[in-house]
């Protein structure tokens, strides 16, 4: 996650080593190429380029567990693991309810064994910890909470002109995230349908992901094109901007390790709307109104109310103050803690 490595380095002044990535199958524009040059230079050029280095370092930290394969190749009593959630262990740890091929699962298994032989495994909530403890991936006297924070950009004070946003018009609501499963992009767009019958005007700001080819026929389907502002990848500042001026940010999750746009929408003073799962409910507390994973309906009777003025919200002084519980500062300071005990 390039966010917590900036912000790591930016606290810390750490040095941030993110090797090159070399394109060899796109370059060829073979079928799948992108997907196995990451396969080529994940579990095999990273680890080269990481294991000439073993003495320039007294720690190594790896930000995301899925890069967690890199242990092997680091001296494991001075590195650790962010695990942000279980998602890339599902297949071994839940191999019925995600079925994938051979090859697929013992890549996994090479990323979790890695995470087990890092001597500090940081998790980002409780829910996270409960499923580490539940699968005894490690010994819990490995696992260090280390939640994650807000950037500077996000606040409810600054404002700045973005040209493509001063062009909506109209009222919007935004949702921040990739378009994998898990996300339940399909209820946001099923929710924007349905208040399109009141509110013929309203927009969805879509930030994040690329829509996958039943979104996109979804979107088809229910006539929403013209509805949809859809950026792949901006700025924090304009991101910070997009939460500042939406009507409602939605997190329609049926799944999350954290909730990062939880806090950074509740740090720029906006009123959330998201799924009622743990995760979510630890990140955002009662400053965030919750709803029943994917009920179209309790989504869609919520948000026309919100839209009508018809029904009280959170304050925005409890949004701002539920933000400040995080910050990178904080995350920073416990990351350096739990190495300078191993030293």
């Amino acid at each position: 996650m390039d966010l917590c490595a900036d912000e790591l380095a930016a606290h810390l002044r750490v040095a941030n080593l993110c090797p090159p990535f070399r394109r060899l199958f796109s370059k060829l524009r073979l079928p799948g190429g992108f997907n196995a040059d990451r396969l080529l230079n994940r579990q095999f050029l990273y680890p080269l380029y990481l294991s000439k280095l073993q003495k320039k370092f007294d720690c190594f930290h790896i930000v995301d567990h899925s890069y967690a394969q890199l242990v092997h190749h680091l001296p494991r009593a001075r590195t650790g693991v962010y695990c942000h959630d279980l998602d890339a262990f599902r297949c071994i740890l839940e191999p019925s309810s995600e079925r994938r091929p051979h090859w697929f699962r013992a890549m996994s298994r090479r990323i979790l064994t890695g995470m087990q032989k890092a001597a500090i495994i940081f998790y980002n909530s409780k829910q996270t910890y409960d499923q580490i403890v539940k699968y005894q991936l490690v010994d819990s006297k490995k696992l260090t909470f280390a939640p994650l924070g807000v950037s500077s950009e996000f606040n409810h004070q600054s404002f700045s002109s973005v040209p493509w946003l001063d062009s909506i018009s109209q009222p919007f609501v935004l949702h921040v995230g990739s378009c994998i499963a898990r996300k339940r992009v399909d209820v946001v767009l099923d929710t924007l349908a349905r208040l399109r019958t009141n509110f013929p005007e309203i927009r969805l700001v879509k930030v994040g992901g690329d829509f996958t080819s039943d979104q996109v026929e979804k979107i088809e389907s229910l006539n929403l094109a013209k509805s949809i502002v859809h950026k792949k990848s901006i700025p924090r500042t304009e991101l910070a901007e997009c939460y500042r001026r939406a009507r409602v940010v939605l997190v329609s999750s049926e799944s999350e390790g954290f909730g990062l746009p939880v806090i950074e929408a509740l740090a720029c003073g906006s009123l959330v709307v998201a799924s009622d799962i743990a995760p979510l409910r630890e990140s955002g507390s009662d400053a965030v109104i919750f709803l029943p994973v994917a009920d179209i309906t309790a989504w869609t009777n919520c948000l026309t109310k919100i839209l009508s003025g018809e029904m009280s919200v959170p304050s925005i002084t409890n949004r701002l103050n539920s933000a400040s519980r995080y910050s990178w500062e904080k995350h920073s300071q416990i990351i350096l803690d739990a190495y300078l005990s191993l030293a």
